[in-house]
């Protein structure tokens, strides 16, 4: 898989996102300032209530601003011996399937489709990231989400 082609894929999903936050902070922005909204006594907190979306909405739009930046000044590793930011892992579970995983700087949790591979952006901050940091091929991974014990072996590092 070419990393130059998986970085542009999340970045135009990641750019569809803040399409979305942008969309959502106007339609926000125009309730909280709606005549509609205007109190009619002191107990009256439509406009107050439209006021807190319309901020929350505006520190939507600059986290994704945030990650679109991230994401398009992470540099990629050519051929990394062990696991850093920009790798590319495929981790092989006990039953022997392979699991993608891209180590990005933001947006853990985002599962990308690209060509017709599918993969999930993971973050050092994760449990699987912190697990994996400085791993080499080969090497075992192993980590704990609440009373579950996963555990993988490293097939590759691109």
């Amino acid at each position: 898989m070419n990393k130059l082609e998986l970085r542009q894929t999340i970045l135009t999903l990641l750019q569809h996102k803040l399409a979305i936050a942008v969309s959502s902070a106007q339609r926000a922005m125009e309730s909280a300032t709606d005549e509609e909204t205007v109190p009619e006594h002191k107990y009256d907190t439509l406009a107050l209530e439209a006021s807190y979306l319309a901020h929350g909405q505006a520190m939507r739009v600059q986290e994704c601003e945030e990650e679109i930046r991230q994401m398009k000044e992470l540099v990629l590793p050519d051929t990394p011996e062990k696991v850093v930011l920009g790798s590319l892992v495929t981790l092989l579970d006990l039953d022997e399937q392979p699991r993608l995983f891209f180590l990005a700087p933001c947006s853990g949790g985002l599962k990308v489709e690209c060509g017709e591979e599918s993969l999930m952006l993971v973050t050092f901050d994760s449990p699987l990231g912190k697990a994996m940091r400085s791993k080499q091929v080969g090497d075992e991974v192993e980590y704990s989400v609440g009373s579950f014990t996963h555990c993988y072996d490293i097939e590759s590092i691109h």
